[in-house]
């Protein structure tokens, strides 16, 4: 297993973001992933629209995980449309 940097930013609304922090819990779980630490950074503005939206909610992860898993997980977010963005980074 790996240790990893997860950020995800979602639609500002409070629905979507509930929607989508299910759907990366979810996938978290399935990966059997070990999740250390778990950070809520809030609603920020984007420097850019993406997805016709100006403002995102923000979540911070540190985790382990097998790196088979993590690009399961990437080819699955990118279909989500609660997810703007998402990036894993080794740790």
């Amino acid at each position: 297993m790996r240790n990893y940097e997860f950020t995800v930013i979602f639609d500002a609304n409070e629905e979507m973001t509930a929607k989508g922090m299910e759907i990366v819990s979810g996938a978290l779980a399935k990966a059997g992933a070990q999740i250390a630490k778990q950070e809520d950074m809030g609603v920020k503005n984007l420097a850019y629209a993406i997805k016709k939206q100006d403002k995102g909610h923000y979540y911070y992860f540190e985790l382990s995980a097998e790196p088979q898993t993590i690009n399961e997980m990437t080819a699955e977010f990118l279909l989500e449309g609660p997810i703007l963005k998402h990036l894993f980074v080794v740790k």
